[in-house]
């Protein structure tokens, strides 16, 4: 019985090891492929720290392989099950579902993946990070399905103040423990990643930092600029890296976008326009003190401004809807002013609108089309349409991918902040949220 795997096998640990021993059970012999950087790359597997000799030679050590081949375009597999008389395809369970389609050629066998496999030895040696998730909801199942996109970060475990929650949460995606108590699990990471209700970010970020971990935290990081500052303050003076975590700004599309805007290509930019609405009826963005479309959606429209325009606001003023009865805006305009130019960021969970970006410069202009916060594509047009141009970029998945890929490297190459998205910009995306919500002007 001939039975084939792959993987990128980088930072070669014991989920590895187990993963090769259970495929190399179902048969008298294994072959395993190891994918290429760039098909990596073109699957979306960011942050691979090691070679490809070095991933051979990691899968050779464990002599558990009796052929190793090299993996190095999308549908490679199913002419490998032929070429190779392969009867039986293993891999693990986190692609449930995802290579059904190879059962007309082979058996398919999803292996359950190994909880917990890392130590701390693990981590000192080969810079694996160990990182805890704080929150069960939508946002962190996404997380954690984006999660094994990147190399050299594993999920040690879940807290959720309802710890029937987190239970269920650790068993969906087969994570090693579900922590009741908080602070313990703060003792056993590296990093954490809060996905909780956005009035709870400014404390658990804040516990996280004082027990010397680095935090990647959900948007809007806080709800005031103060508390955002205290936050950024903690961080440098421990080191640690506290990363706000807005998907758009690690993606590559977005940050050509903006490489683009800032080059001089459109000329000098006077105006930014961002846009970012959602139909929505019931849950968590309309129940609870940061409900409303302002503290849900704001930051991506903010984030375009800031990174364009940057941090020198002179005014923001903002107009609210809000149905007649109802303590909750569901709609708002936030004009940002600048010396030199002006932005408005509109966002609504109860009116849709265009969600499109158009960046005004002198000599042109930008259109990144909706949705630009999965920026794939924007157009730079000019008055003389023969000028126009067209960049195509790639968004894998959710993006959260991306945001996880940078806050590993940060902690990896023992830097604080980055340059896609810099502390003081998530402080003033936080103080013109502030400013929108206490001193917007309503309708009904």
């Amino acid at each position: 019985m001939r039975v084939i795997t792959y993987g990128t096998f980088d930072l070669f640990h014991d989920g590895h090891r187990r993963l090769l021993e259970r495929a190399r059970a179902l048969g008298d012999y294994l072959i395993v492929g190891v994918t290429t950087e760039n098909y990596d790359d073109s699957r979306g597997k960011l942050n691979v720290q090691q070679g490809l000799m070095a991933r051979i030679k990691n899968v050779e050590e464990s002599g558990l392989a009796d052929k190793i081949i090299i993996e190095e375009y999308e549908g490679q597999k199913v002419e490998d099950i032929q070429k190779y008389k392969v009867d039986t395809f293993a891999i693990g369970s986190d692609w449930l579902g995802r290579f059904d389609y190879l059962r007309d050629y082979c058996d398919v066998v999803y292996l359950e993946r190994t909880r917990g496999v890392s130590s701390t030895q693990l981590r000192n040696d080969q810079g694996l990070i160990h990182l805890g998730i704080v929150g069960a909801g939508r946002i962190a199942h996404r997380f954690v399905k984006e999660a094994p996109f990147v190399s050299g970060v594993t999920i040690e475990g879940v807290h959720n103040r309802t710890h029937a929650t987190a239970e269920a949460f650790a068993a969906e995606h087969e994570l090693a423990t579900a922590y009741a108590d908080l602070d313990e699990m703060l003792a056993k990471v590296d990093a954490a990643y809060l996905a909780t209700p956005h009035e709870t970010h400014a404390d658990l970020a804040r516990r996280a930092l004082e027990a010397g971990v680095h935090v990647l935290c959900e948007k809007p990081l806080t709800l005031t600029r103060s508390q955002a500052e205290e936050l950024y303050d903690l961080a440098a003076a421990r080191g640690l890296v506290l990363l706000e975590a807005i998907k758009t700004a690690f993606a590559p599309g977005f940050q050509r976008m903006v490489a683009v805007a800032r080059s001089g290509t459109i000329g000098h930019i006077r105006s930014v326009d961002a846009t970012f609405t959602k139909l929505v009826d019931e849950g968590r963005e309309l129940e609870g003190e940061a409900a409303g479309s302002i503290p849900e959606l704001a930051s991506y429209p903010l984030l375009a401004i800031v990174r364009l325009l940057g941090t020198d606001v002179t005014s923001i003023s903002t107009t609210s809807f809000r149905p007649a009865g109802s303590p909750i805006e569901l709609y708002s305009r936030i004009n940002v002013d600048y010396a030199h130019a002006e932005a408005t960021a509109r966002t609504g969970l109860g009116v849709k609108a265009e969600g499109d970006l158009v960046v005004a410069g002198t000599e042109g202009y930008l259109y990144v089309p909706a949705p630009w916060w999965k920026t794939e594509y924007f157009e730079a047009r000019f008055e003389d349409s023969r000028d126009n141009r067209k960049y195509y970029y790639k968004f894998d998945g959710d993006g959260l991918r991306y945001e996880l890929a940078e806050f590993a490297w940060l902690i990896r190459n023992g830097a604080t902040e980055s340059y896609k998205l810099r502390g003081c910009e998530s402080v003033a995306i936080a103080g013109i949220i502030e400013r929108a919500r206490r001193d917007a002007t309503t309708f009904s």
